[in-house]
């Protein structure tokens, strides 16, 4: 498969899936910006020959120049991996910290409202694209060990079954990712117990390929698992009760 000519947008891009996802639509023939406040993404597109830009997704300027880079330097911008995520890094008990809560908040939900708002008038100018937001098997079910990235997580999922039937009509496609645990810098912290209890990390090319998937395909509104011995495919929603006379 080929994706010539297509101009691809990837914030987290320096590390994980990001990094994984922007090699993999590389290799398709696309060209790709590499969007991370880690400096490492500098290597990253220089490998790809693409282009990088530091960006905080929790700005929303951030996100527009992003945007306008791709624009610039490319031509416009056809799809957008909104990847970038952190943990939240507290809990709601006496280490609460309403700064570390907002932080996560402001990256992982409204950096995918950020990101997406800048996008959509340089999508809609190309005559429509695709827009992938990672969430979380945590976007699906409830993780106790950190109840705000649940949180902000199930909100990445709310938009993108709300985004999905809501922006076809521009020619946007919106799905979102839902991988299970990843061998990504975010499970560093629990690594070790993940291990102890024989829990296999997904590698990161695994769930670049169900991103490409979304990207390239024609679904919209749709929220992929990704899970160890499983082929990604659509999380099946239960229909919410209708009302009794």
């Amino acid at each position: 498969m080929t994706s010539d000519g297509r101009v691809a947008l990837i914030t987290g891009g320096a590390s994980g899936i990001g990094r994984a996802t922007a090699r993999a639509a590389a290799a398709r023939g696309a060209r790709v910006v590499i969007a991370d406040v880690d400096r490492g993404g500098e290597a990253v597109a220089g490998e790809l020959d693409g282009a990088f830009i530091a960006t905080d997704v929790s700005d929303p300027a951030a996100n527009e120049a992003a945007v306008a880079l791709a624009v610039e330097r490319y031509g416009g911008l056809d799809w957008v991996f909104l990847n970038a995520g952190v943990s939240t890094g507290c809990s709601i008990h006496d280490d609460f910290d309403v700064e570390t809560y907002r932080r996560a908040m402001a990256i992982n939900l409204d950096g995918v409202v950020y990101g997406t708002h800048a996008a959509l008038p340089a999508l809609k100018a190309r005559g429509g694209g695709a827009i992938v937001a990672t969430a979380s098997l945590a976007g699906l079910t409830g993780m106790p060990h950190d109840p705000f990235y649940t949180a902000n997580k199930h909100g990445v999922v709310g938009l993108a079954r709300a985004f999905g039937p809501a922006l076809v009509h521009d020619g946007v496609r919106f799905n979102a990712i839902c991988p299970g645990f990843s061998d990504t810098s975010i499970v560093e912290p629990i690594r070790d117990m993940l291990a102890q209890q024989g829990m296999s990390l997904i590698p990161a090319e695994v769930v670049a390929g169900a991103v490409m998937a979304l990207l390239e395909g024609d679904m919209a509104g749709e929220c992929w698992f990704v899970q160890p011995g499983r082929e990604p495919g659509p999380f099946r929603f239960r229909g919410v009760p209708g009302p009794r006379g």
